[in-house]
């Protein structure tokens, strides 16, 4: 994710914030933010906040996620808030609200997500 810009807004227990601006590196053939770059952030969002709450000595991964994407805009940044839902020893469901945020402020929801992941150990 550093390759495409993104930064950590806010990480507390359960919750995880991040932002990812606008560039070429994040954008379709019409000029607004691939759905891929917002699936991946809205991914890792969700990844980060289960992180927060798993097993000491354990990672998450994905076992699924399921995306309604609402728009696609220009400009600005999207920010994806992730927040565990249910978490338990081996699986962790959590949401991620995906909202673009304009030069002059005005927020717009861009994506709703809620993934399922699940513990395996640390290999590092």
């Amino acid at each position: 994710m550093n390759h495409l810009g993104v930064r950590l807004v806010s990480a507390t227990e359960g919750r995880v914030e991040l932002a990812l601006p606008y560039s070429d590196k994040v954008t379709q053939q019409q000029g607004g933010f691939h759905g891929g770059a917002i699936g991946a952030l809205a991914d890792i969002a969700g990844g980060y906040a289960a992180l927060t709450v798993a097993p000491e000595g354990m990672e998450v991964v994905t076992i699924e996620y399921k995306i309604n994407f609402l728009n696609s805009l220009q400009g600005g940044e999207i920010h994806a808030i992730g927040q565990v839902v249910k978490a338990g020893k081996r699986v962790i469901v959590t949401s991620a609200e995906v909202v673009h945020t304009s030069a002059d402020g005005q927020r717009t929801p861009c994506a709703v997500m809620q993934q399922t992941l699940t513990t395996v150990p640390q290999t590092y």
